[in-house]
């Protein structure tokens, strides 16, 4: 129970008590989806009570961003910065790890959210696919955290070092009650899929230009992973 909450209170912005330790969750990264589960959930319900489809998507939307303190998709904006900096290694990994955001950054977080919004707007239900959605993308940070060689010492190098070689199976596991959800399976599978891709993606892309991967470059995936999972859901629906 205490990786449980050392999870929601890294993950989200909910209020629960005093700060459970840390460490509890860094030893269970594998843990992620719940957070995506909770996460989901929660920014599924104004979607059901709101009646038009594109007020109901960008609310959904709204909700996850909020309720997660926006902490993935500031990765994202890094993340961006460090994909449209020029030079060796070492440019792009500080221009990833400064304070600034450059318009690498912005135009990574327009073109991600605008793939989410516009994802989520064609689904048959949006409630479910956000929920099937924030468990994707929470199960990519999962995995990233096992497989990704870190890029230098940090939050990421700290949950890397901890994880165990049978944590994507137990990732694996927390993800499988997405196929009980009303809805289709195919989309389900497409949208786990779509996971797996990008966390291989984003594992090649972090190796080439930065040597490594990052906190920056696994929040930046959980983001990735929620609008190209809402993308594969609309196509398969």
């Amino acid at each position: 129970m205490n990786a449980i909450i050392a999870l929601l209170q890294f993950c989200t912005i909910l209020p629960l008590g005093k700060p459970a330790e840390f460490d509890a969750f860094a030893r269970n990264s594998y843990l992620y989806p719940l957070a995506g589960w909770v996460i989901g959930a929660l920014a599924a319900i104004p979607a059901i009570f709101i009646p038009g489809d594109a007020i109901a998507a960008a609310a959904a939307l709204a909700f996850v961003l909020i309720l997660s303190g926006c902490n993935h998709l500031d990765g994202l904006l890094d993340f961006g910065d460090g994909l449209m900096a020029h030079g060796s290694r070492e440019k792009r990994v500080n221009a990833m790890t400064d304070r600034q955001i450059g318009t690498g950054g912005v135009a990574a977080a327009f073109i991600v959210i605008l793939l989410a919004f516009s994802g989520l707007l064609s689904v048959p239900s949006i409630p479910i696919a956000i929920i099937i959605a924030e468990v994707c993308a929470k199960a990519a940070m999962a995995l990233l955290t096992v497989t990704g060689p870190p890029c230098k010492e940090g939050l990421h190098s700290y949950l890397h070092a901890r994880t165990r070689p049978w944590f994507p199976l137990a990732t694996a596991l927390l993800c499988l009650p997405l196929f009980l959800l009303p809805g289709s399976a195919v989309g389900t599978a497409a949208a786990l899929l779509t996971a797996f891709l990008v966390v291989v993606a984003v594992r090649v892309v972090a190796m080439r230009l930065f040597g490594g991967v990052n906190g920056d470059v696994v929040g930046a995936s959980s983001e990735i992973t929620r609008a190209l999972a809402l993308v594969a859901l609309a196509l398969a629906g």
